[in-house]
């Protein structure tokens, strides 16, 4: 049986054989390449772009400024004439320009009334020219060594009425502080820079608050005039806080710059004679004039003062600016 078997599966084989074509054998399949396994994602980290700090462009350190200084009222502008107290053409010219000018008052530096301060002579000296600012308290006069005449100033105390002691005495108007002084060597309290007078300057300065202090006076501390510089006067005015010093007594007009302020003289208001100047002016002397009469013209208000000499025919001879320092 076992042998029927093993003939009948050989038979088989053989006619399989004679199909003529071998059973190719079935190919055994080649592994797959590996799935490219990717690495699981990891989500990016979110960075922040940072954002930059707003900075501020450092401002600029502000500069002092000066404190704002507030006057009733917050500007003035004023006449100054000297010598001027002869009646004739060239006062009657001197009153008209300043006049035309409005002045809210007069100042003046002496020599109001020649030739010896009379009462007969003040009329018409004075009042007719400047009358109308006399009786309404707005003329501010000084003595002038015409004005003591042989001694007396009964005439200017009595039609004048000056204020204080009426020999010397201060007074305000808005941004200006002006002080009258008696230059005369007939004054009781002196006139030297140690004189009862000087000590009551010095005082008066310290107690004022205005930016501007102007000392008017006759006799020039300094003048390259034929009476020239008066040595007793020069007192330290630079030092005691004077912005300005105005005087006359020399028939003409001078600006001097001096111990870093400046002074004038102003003669020019009225007396028909005018001064020819010495051949050598003083140091610091910077302007000479002496060609027509005239007058002075200050404006001011807080932060700056102006000075200017201006002739009878509108000439504007000098101008001369002080600026307030912070």
């Amino acid at each position: 049986m076992r042998k029927l078997l093993i003939l009948a599966l050989g038979a088989a084989l053989l006619l399989l054989a004679g199909c003529g074509t071998a059973a190719k054998p079935t190919p055994t399949p080649s592994p797959l390449p590996p799935t490219a396994t990717l690495a699981p994602s990891v989500p990016p980290t979110s960075t922040k772009i940072p954002i930059p700090t707003a900075t501020s462009t450092p401002s600029p350190t502000p500069t002092a400024t000066p404190t704002p200084l507030v006057f009733n009222p917050p500007k003035v502008r004023f006449a100054v004439i000297g010598d001027f107290g002869q009646a004739g053409y060239p006062e009657a010219l001197v009153s008209k320009l300043v006049h035309s000018w409005h002045p809210d008052f007069i100042l003046t530096v002496g020599d109001n009334n020649y030739p010896e301060g009379s009462k007969d002579t003040i009329k018409a000296n004075i009042f007719q020219y400047y009358g109308d600012y006399i009786y309404a308290h707005k003329f501010y006069p000084a003595l002038g060594n015409h004005d003591w005449g042989y001694g007396s100033i009964a005439a200017y105390l009595a039609y004048l009425h000056p204020p204080g002691n009426g020999r010397y005495y201060d007074f305000a108007y808005g941004p200006v502080h002006i002080f009258v002084l008696d230059s005369c060597p007939n004054e009781p309290d002196g006139i030297t820079a140690d004189s009862k007078q000087a000590q009551w300057l010095r005082e008066r300065l310290k107690a004022a608050r205005e930016p501007w202090k102007i000392v008017a006076l006759h006799r020039p501390p300094y003048s390259s005039g034929p009476h020239g510089s008066t040595p007793e006067l020069q007192w330290p005015y630079a030092k005691w806080g004077v912005t300005a010093v105005i005087a006359g007594h020399d028939h003409d007009y001078e600006r001097i710059m001096r111990d870093g302020i400046v002074y004038f003289v102003n003669g020019l208001g009225g007396h028909p004679s005018r001064y020819f100047f010495r051949p050598t002016p003083v140091p610091g002397s910077v302007v000479r004039y002496r060609a027509k009469h005239g007058a002075m013209l200050v404006e001011a208000d807080a932060d700056h003062i102006t000075f200017k000499f201006i002739a009878t025919d509108h000439t504007v001879v000098d101008t001369y600016t002080t600026t307030r320092k912070p």
